[in-house]
């Protein structure tokens, strides 16, 4: 079981990583880590409905709440925005770590934009960690949406900062940031096979 539970989470393809959950929790399905591991699995290969059933197991097992940010995008995938609303309001921040308070900020800011309301989406990310030059694991995310909320809001500027602080913070790429910023800033790229084709491109000098 354990062995499927790491291959869960170290598959780069999220389908191949649902496999492995699902075959964890055919082995033990009462345990509360394996539930966890589903659901997530499931959230990462866009079945909403399946992480949602799976990570409120989890919950009931664990009493973690740790899970409401999934839980909530799940909802908010499903087109249920009071529904992940509610759930967001579930969460007693008091005994969330940060980087889960600031997951929860997140969701909201994406069901903001989604219910049409750009100013709301930005006031929901306006923490005090946007002003600190401390990065933590989690600064890039909170950056980038950050700067979808400003761009949604109509403050292209603005948001042009975040999205390069953003990919400032993500050397590692896990956001587009770097490619968003390009897009602002009109840059465009060309298709290197294309251009490899071009009678420009030059010959091979050997």
């Amino acid at each position: 079981m354990a062995r499927y539970l790491v291959a869960a989470g170290t598959a780069e393809d999220p389908e191949r990583g649902y496999e492995y959950a699902q075959a964890a929790k055919r082995l033990a399905a009462r345990v509360g880590v394996v539930r966890e591991a589903t659901g997530i699995a499931a959230y990462q290969a866009g079945r909403w409905a399946e992480a949602l059933a799976e990570l409120r197991a989890a919950r009931r097992m664990t009493g973690n709440d740790g899970y409401l940010p999934l839980m909530a995008d799940s909802e908010r995938a499903l087109g249920r925005l009071d529904r992940a609303l509610a759930l967001l309001r579930e969460a007693d921040t008091g005994t969330l770590d940060r980087a889960t308070q600031i997951e929860l900020r997140i969701v909201e800011s994406g069901i903001r934009r989604d219910q049409g309301l750009a100013d709301a989406a930005v006031i929901a990310l306006q923490v005090p960690e946007l002003a600190s030059k401390r990065l933590r694991p989690w600064s890039a995310r909170l950056f980038y949406a950050y700067a979808d909320a400003l761009l949604a809001a109509g403050r292209t500027e603005e948001a042009r900062d975040a999205f390069a602080r953003a990919a400032a913070a993500d050397p590692d790429g896990e956001t587009d940031a770097a490619d968003r910023l390009d897009e602002l800033d009109g840059v465009e790229f060309e298709d290197l096979d294309d251009y490899e084709d071009s009678e420009d491109f030059p010959a091979d000098p050997g």
